[in-house]
C-alpha cells in the first residue's frame, strides 16, 4: 500500500471521527496531567494540533519531518517549550502525541484492520512523540544554563564598603565561569563607584588550588588596568598551608587574613587615618 493511500486512510477515521476522537484525545491528556491544567487549555492546544495534523495527512504525506508536517511540528515545538516551562516530565510531555495512538488503535484493528495502516500511523507519531522530547529537552537546559546564570549573579555580589574601597565576598568554588563574573562586575563597580580599592574576600571559598589562585591573580590584574589596588582577604591558616605547599606565588599582591584587617589596609592606601580612643576613666 502506498503512502498516498494510507494518508486517504487516515485522514478519512481522523475526518470523519472528527470532534469526538478530538475530544477524547483532550480527555486523555488532561487525566495524564494529573490536574495541573485545566480541560479547557488542553481542548485548545489538542484541538489545533488535530487540525494540523489532518491536514497534513491529506497532502499525502507520512514523512513526520517533512514540509507537509512543518505547522504540526511548530504547534508540538510550543506545546513542548510550555510543558518544559511548567515543570512537566518528558513522559507527560510526550503523552500528548502518543495518546492519539492508543484512541485511533480500535478503529484501524477492528473487524476492518488495516494493519499497514496502523503500523505506519504509530511509525509516525512515534517520530512526533520524539520530536517532542528532544525540543522539551532544549527547553530545559536552556532553563537550567540560565537559572545557573541568575544563581551566579546573585552569588558573586559587589558591594560598596567605604568611599573609594569595594568588596567582593566570594563563597563556593571559583571556576572560569565565574571568574568572568566576578571580573565583569568588579571593573564596573569601580567606574561606577570611583573607587580605587577593592578587596575580594575569599573567606568562603572552600579550597584554594593552581587553579583558583590564577582565576584571582587574573581578576586582580584586571583591576590594576583600571588603576585600581586589589587586596584578597581571608587567607586561613589550613589557605595559607596548601598555597605554600603547592608553590603558588601572589607576588605583590597584599593578602590579609580577615576582612576587617583588608579594610584598614585599604583605607589607609586611600589616605584615611585611624586614632585610638582612649579608655574612660573607670573603664575596664
Amino acid at each position: 500500500m502506498a503512502d498516498e493511500n494510507v494518508s486517504d486512510r487516515l485522514t478519512g477515521l481522523l475526518s470523519v471521527g472528527g470532534e469526538d476522537l478530538a475530544a477524547v484525545w483532550a480527555d486523555k491528556v488532561t487525566g495524564s496531567l494529573g490536574g495541573r491544567v485545566s480541560r479547557a487549555e488542553v481542548q485548545s492546544e489538542l484541538q489545533e494540533l488535530y487540525t494540523a495534523l489532518v491536514a497534513a495527512l491529506g497532502s499525502g504525506s507520512l514523512d513526520a519531518r517533512g514540509e507537509a508536517f512543518g505547522e504540526v511540528r511548530a504547534l508540538l515545538m510550543e506545546l513542548s517549550r510550555t510543558r518544559a516551562r511548567q515543570g512537566f516530565s518528558p513522559t507527560e510531555t510526550a503523552v500528548g502525541v502518543f495518546a492519539l495512538k492508543e484512541i485511533l488503535e480500535p478503529a484501524l484493528s477492528g473487524e476492518n484492520s488495516d494493519v499497514q495502516a496502523y503500523v505506519k500511523f504509530a511509525s509516525l507519531l512515534d517520530s512526533l512523540g520524539l520530536f517532542t522530547i528532544e525540543v522539551y529537552t532544549r527547553t530545559r537546559e536552556e532553563l537550567i544554563s540560565a537559572q545557573a546564570e541568575q544563581l551566579m549573579e546573585l552569588s558573586t555580589p559587589v558591594v560598596k564598603l567605604w568611599d573609594g574601597v569595594i568588596g567582593v565576598p566570594l563563597v563556593g568554588t571559583l571556576d572560569s565561569a565565574r571568574t568572568m563574573v566576578v571580573m565583569e562586575k568588579m571593573l564596573q563597580a569601580l567606574i561606577d563607584t570611583g573607587s580605587e580599592q577593592a578587596i575580594i574576600d575569599i573567606t568562603g571559598v572552600p579550597a584554594v588550588d593552581t587553579e583558583v589562585a590564577q582565576h584571582l591573580l587574573k581578576t586582580v590584574v584586571a583591576a590594576r588596568l583600571m588603576g585600581a589596588e586589589c587586596t584578597i582577604s581571608g587567607i586561613r591558616p589550613q589557605i595559607a598551608q596548601t598555597i605554600v605547599a603547592l608553590g603558588i606565588d601572589f607576588g605583590d599582591i597584599v593578602t590579609k587574613a580577615t576582612l576587617a584587617d583588608a579594610l584598614r589596609h585599604a583605607l589607609r592606601r586611600s589616605g584615611v587615618s585611624f586614632s585610638r580612643t582612649a579608655p574612660q576613666a573607670g573603664g575596664r
